[in-house]
């Protein structure tokens, strides 16, 4: 029986060499790494789906009326929402949590909302030092009112409906 743990004389030497090698090719070439968060935040892709946001109407009111579809469409079943009425008979979300360690990003929410209300931004730096700030509430979620810049998104509806 042939033993396989012995190595021949020449293929250490060729080892080393192939390891020279590839350390010179790349010893004079310009670096690729991106000197992160000291210089320059890198921009993502189009498509890629971040943390979530709730929008607002043009005129400072939430868009969402708390009809539980996201959070029937979420698999990971992180979204939680307490529904209720304002004074004009209109619904709106009492309570409305994420759970963002429980979330996939699959976008699942922001497709079966009717009312454009949740979308996924393109915030990646979410970080904390315990478990329970990583559920996010309906007030970390709003968008800020006065909005400072455009809205990230192209609705198809402006205002709200009328029933």
């Amino acid at each position: 029986m042939e033993d396989k743990t012995k190595v021949s004389a020449w293929e250490i030497p060729l080892a080393i060499a192939k390891g020279f090698y590839t350390t010179f090719k790349h010893l004079f070439r310009k670096p690729i790494t991106i000197e992160y968060p000291e210089k320059t935040k890198p921009a993502m892709y189009p498509r890629y789906r971040g943390l979530h946001f709730l929008e607002r109407y043009e005129d400072g009111s939430e868009r969402c009326v708390s009809c539980g579809l996201c959070a029937a469409a979420c698999p990971a079943d992180a979204i939680y929402m307490e529904p209720a009425e304002n004074e004009k008979g209109e619904r709106y979300a009492k309570v409305y949590e994420i759970n963002e360690l429980r979330c996939i990003f699959c976008g699942f929410c922001e497709e079966a909302c009717p009312e454009e209300a949740i979308f996924l931004g393109k915030e990646y730096e979410f970080s904390a030092d315990h478990r329970d700030k990583f559920i996010y509430t309906k007030e970390d979620l709003l968008v800020p009112w006065p909005r400072k810049k455009p809205p990230e998104v192209e609705f198809r509806r402006k205002t709200r409906r009328v029933f």
